[in-house]
């Protein structure tokens, strides 16, 4: 069983939209026409026994067979959306759920001493999501993930089905440079 994570006694619930590169099995090349795509995840952050992670609430990406192998493989809740990125620009629209997402923003100065709240969203290193009527746990490896102010010059998030979560102009707004990634062991409870 799952419990909400909690900062400061508040739950939280982010939209992360990045881009994926290399992303493979472990004894497969990387194929960028399959392996390189945009990603927007909304996420919560969730707690089991004594191990902190997070659940996706959705998985959108930009390329529809690297969707359809990434849900094959992981069980994660991968589907298919149109996306483009540009410098400063990232954009998302799925007609079928009436979802948008687009961002114009500056990137600026990197964020040399991080909050108690910025550690809380971005070092994780579980990941959790239901399959069927268990619960399956990634483990999560990557360096503290680099942090630069970001100033919005505009911003459309509409997710009608988490209308209820997302609300109102973000608590809180970072760019990362990214960094690598390594998912393994999942184990089902």
């Amino acid at each position: 069983m799952l419990d909400i994570d909690l900062q400061e006694g508040q739950p939280w619930v982010s939209l992360v939209a990045f881009d994926m590169e290399n992303i493979r099995p472990r004894i497969l090349p990387a194929f960028p026409p399959i392996s390189d795509f945009h990603e927007i995840n909304i996420r919560t952050y969730v707690r089991h026994q004594d191990k902190s992670g997070v659940y996706f609430l959705s998985i959108e990406g930009g390329k529809r067979i690297s969707c359809g192998i990434a849900k094959s493989l992981s069980g994660l809740p991968y589907r298919y959306s149109q996306m483009s990125r540009q410098e400063n620009t990232y954009r998302s629209t799925n007609a079928s759920y009436g979802d948008r997402f687009q961002a114009e923003y500056t990137i600026g100065a990197p964020i040399v001493q991080k909050n108690a709240l910025d550690r809380f969203l971005t070092e994780r290193y579980a990941l959790f999501q239901d399959h069927g009527q268990t619960l399956d746990c990634f483990e999560i490896h990557h360096i503290e993930w680099p942090a630069f102010q970001l100033d919005l010059k505009s911003l459309t998030v509409q997710y009608p089905r988490f209308s209820h979560l997302i609300q109102g102009s973000p608590a809180q707004v970072h760019y990362s440079s990214g960094v690598q990634v390594l998912a393994w062991g999942r184990k089902r409870y």
